[in-house]
């Protein structure tokens, strides 16, 4: 049984993406759940000390020539849970935006964490101006209802990547900053956040060795055990 969302968001707050992709990869876990492509674009561009921890609240845009799709009722961003982090999967190609600055507006009413966009973002005077944290693959200026629409939330999404087969569930744990994002499955929150202590604590032990006089090789050998 999954842990307590709570408990494990709790948790988390310590650690960095770094760190949650180390723990990750220490059960040989793909790529660390690194998500590849994601940029932070709010409240600045890659720079500061933003970090957003959450459950995931996917939504899934379609493009407007799928007739077959469903269509959302009511706008997704009104249904986006306390707490969560909003992941939003756009349709290739992604050319017009999916996500602009009145979205972000009622996103921080609702009290998200934050977004993270698969495709284009737009308004990112008004993202900034909220302080509100956002990171995407792109940016554009061009609404996309012309183009592609919301169709579900909740549901699995794949990463638009040519390097990865990764897909975010509904209620994974997101967490992101200006390294990047990764995709910590819920099953596996227990298993990392027991793990990521022991990494943490012998790369500190390399770090007093290197400022010590030893060298690289030296210290990887006795903490990290190559």
């Amino acid at each position: 049984m999954p842990a307590d969302p709570q408990e494990v968001i709790q948790r988390l707050q310590k650690w960095g993406a770094c760190d949650v992709a180390d723990g990750l990869s220490r059960i040989k876990y793909p790529n660390g759940g690194f998500l590849e492509g994601l940029t932070m674009y709010s409240p600045e561009y890659q720079a500061g000390e933003t970090k957003i921890i959450g459950q995931a609240f996917t939504v899934q845009f379609v493009p407007k020539s799928d007739e077959t799709a469903p269509k959302l009722q009511g706008n997704y961003i009104d249904q986006v849970p306390s707490g969560s982090v909003v992941f939003i999967s756009q349709p290739l190609p992604q050319v017009n935006a999916v996500y602009g600055g009145l979205m972000s507006l009622r996103a921080q009413a609702l009290n998200a964490a934050g977004v993270v966009i698969d495709g284009r973002v737009r308004d990112l005077g008004e993202h900034r101006a909220l302080r509100f944290p956002l990171f995407a693959k792109s940016v554009g200026t061009t609404a996309g209802g012309e183009v592609c629409g919301p169709s579900a939330v909740n549901v699995p999404v794949r990463l638009n990547s040519e390097h990865q087969d990764a897909w975010v569930q509904p209620g994974d744990y997101i967490i992101a900053d200006l390294n990047g994002v990764v995709r910590l499955p819920q099953e596996l929150a227990e298993q990392v956040l027991d793990a990521i202590p022991v990494i943490a604590e012998a790369d500190a032990k390399c770090a007093e060795g290197i400022k010590a006089g030893r060298t690289v090789e030296e210290v990887f050998e006795e903490f990290r055990g190559r």
